[in-house]
């Protein structure tokens, strides 16, 4: 028995032209933006989410017809229940949701500054339950939905420093791994997104060498690629994700020879 179609603008039309109708949070610069570019250039109406609204109305700007903005914090519960419902009067379905929200804390001398932590959790981890919680009931209605987190390779080892923001995409890889449990008999496909080093605002400020560093439009090439194809897992450059998950096994090679050379401690805080 065939579903009927969407009856809101967006679904419908989007439907019957074979496009997708996407959700991207972080849309408002670095990959999230670079994701936004090629969607709509494919013909894809994207609904674009992030807390700079000038940002994202500069990025609807070149098309306006295809790209619709909903501004909001993920990591706000509050303001997520309203971005539900704001989502429920542009369509009534979603094809693909792609949550790259996310921001970056690292930590010095151990300070473990709590606050540190709930803020780099609230993006990174709630924001993205946040995101799949308002996305669900649209994505239910979808012949083939998908939904996607980025995460990150910091999560594959220990990095020194990022005791905050790896915890966070350790805890994402985990949420994602369970998700696709519970979800292995019904129609959704999830997907764990892993870049190493790109090139966003969140790496400006980074003060040490990156490797492999990527550019945001080759991270959604790689990114898009891989949705194209059935892997749960995008781990990208190769180069960087190969040795990191050998490592990953080799765990005592790793806080061995790699650490103690990377780690900026060298004795405890006694204040």
């Amino acid at each position: 028995m065939n579903r009927p179609l969407p009856t809101s603008p967006a679904g419908r039309d989007h439907q019957l032209a074979g496009k997708k109708i996407a959700w991207i949070t972080g849309a408002s610069s670095g990959i999230g933006a670079a994701l936004v570019r090629r969607l709509v250039a494919e013909g894809h109406f994207v609904i674009v989410s992030g807390r700079n609204r000038d940002a994202l109305l500069k990025l609807q700007q070149p098309s306006p017809k295809l790209i619709k903005v909903l501004t909001c914090d993920v990591g706000d519960d509050a303001a997520m229940v309203e971005a539900g419902r704001a989502l429920a009067e542009i369509t009534d379905q979603l094809d693909l949701v792609i949550a790259c929200a996310g921001v970056c804390e690292y930590e010095d001398d151990l300070e473990l500054d709590v606050k540190r932590y709930r803020r780099v959790f609230d993006a990174n981890f709630f924001g993205v339950v946040n995101t799949l919680r308002q996305a669900l009931p649209l994505l239910a209605n979808s012949r083939a939905p998908v939904f996607v987190a980025v995460g990150s390779l910091s999560s594959v080892v220990g990095f020194p420093r990022a005791e905050a923001y790896g915890a966070s995409k350790a805890a994402l890889s985990y949420f994602m791994d369970s998700v696709r449990a519970d979800t292995s008999r019904v129609r959704l496909r999830t997907v764990l997104v892993r870049p190493g080093f790109i090139d966003t605002p969140l790496t400006k400020s980074n003060d040490f060498d990156m490797p492999f560093l990527m550019s945001p439009e080759r991270a959604a090439e790689r990114i898009l690629r891989g949705l194209s194809g059935n892997a749960s897992v995008i781990d990208f450059p190769r180069r960087l994700s190969w040795p990191l998950r050998m490592l990953g096994v080799l765990r005592p090679v790793w806080y061995k020879l790699c650490a103690p050379r990377m780690t900026r401690i060298r004795k405890l805080r006694n204040t």
